[in-house]
């Protein structure tokens, strides 16, 4: 059984929440949805169509990491766009953290963003994520994911490639 820390990440709308609440259940592991851990005032510049910027995100990359610290398996949404983002969620968790990438095409994060209701974040802003989105490349802890997969099947193959990393 897996252990460890895992983030399930990805572009605003590529289905990090609900991956990462099924990812948690069939790992028996609490689930951290990193959006309550913005500060307000990150939650109102998102709402307002600003994108955050590097000082914006570093206290609440730190919550993430914190969050994570400890033992035992757990599971968190959150963006984590730049390798240096999910280098400080490690750090500030204090041990190996997974990263399950969830990759898709704009259009696709479009049309969900879209179809979304009831989140802060417009639209609009997709557009700054993708242009900082560093997908996880050679010596980081990932896999990569694409988001046209059926949420069961992303769990299933999340799931497989955890327990290979304890």
């Amino acid at each position: 059984m897996f252990k460890g820390a895992a983030v399930v990440m990805g572009a605003t709308s590529s289905g990090k929440t609900a991956v990462g609440e099924a990812l948690a259940a069939v790992l028996q592991a609490p689930f951290i949805e990193g959006d309550d851990l913005h500060s307000a005032a990150n939650v109102a510049k998102m709402a307002s169509g600003i994108p955050l910027t590097d000082d914006d995100r570093w206290p609440w990359l730190a919550a993430i990491g914190n969050a994570l610290a400890g033992e035992g398996a757990m599971v968190a949404a959150c963006s984590a766009l730049k390798r240096a983002y999910r280098e400080a969620i490690a750090r500030a968790a204090g041990r190996p953290v997974s990263f399950i990438f969830l990759s898709g095409s704009r259009e696709i994060l479009e049309q969900r963003i879209k179809a979304r209701r009831g989140h802060f974040m417009p639209p609009s802003l997709l557009d700054s994520q993708l242009a900082i989105l560093e997908p996880p490349g050679a010596g980081e802890r990932a896999l990569k994911l694409d988001i046209e997969m059926p949420v069961e099947r992303l769990v299933e193959q999340a799931r497989r490639w955890l327990m290979t990393q304890d």
